[in-house]
């Protein structure tokens, strides 16, 4: 990250650019995919996905907005702190929450070891092929948003929608 030096000698970003007015069409190619991804599947699963993915990519700006969108929606604060220990607290979540978390955790981090056999086929046994296609949209449109924010240097708190 490029920085300058103010006079406290506190290192200070760099203006970033604002990806939405920047690339335009791009950036409303990302909102069609993300809402398409997004339909038909459970409001409090889409949350669930992209609070996951955040933690796993570090990105503070789309975690602050996530877990408050589920909040909005009826989430408890129980659950909201243990999805970054899911595996830990399976009892929290649902078959399926946790098939779903799983496949997150695989696609997020497939770098590591692509998407297991038997991760993949836990969410198939839980989710018709188009709920799970759209699943797949879902986390890889989480992961190209939380991309975004951590290049552009968004700052958790500052959502503007």
């Amino acid at each position: 990250m490029t920085t300058d030096t103010n006079t406290n000698s506190t290192p200070v970003a760099a203006t970033r650019l604002d990806f939405g007015t920047s690339a335009p069409k791009a950036f409303r190619a990302l909102i069609a995919l993300d809402a398409a991804a997004r339909e038909g599947i459970d409001p409090a699963l889409v949350e669930l996905i992209q609070i996951r993915s955040s933690h796993l990519n570090h990105c503070a700006y789309c975690l602050h907005m996530h877990t408050d969108d589920a909040r909005k929606a009826g989430e408890s604060e129980d659950r909201l702190h243990m999805v970054a220990v899911w595996r830990e607290a399976r009892h929290f979540f649902t078959e399926r929450e946790q098939a779903v978390l799983a496949l997150t955790d695989a696609m997020t981090l497939v770098a590591d070891a692509g998407v297991p056999d038997d991760v993949y086929a836990q969410a198939a046994a839980r989710f018709d092929e188009r709920e799970l296609a759209r699943i797949l949209a879902l986390i890889c449109t989480i992961n190209t948003w939380n991309r975004v924010a951590l290049s552009t240097g968004k700052v958790a708190g500052t959502d503007e929608r």
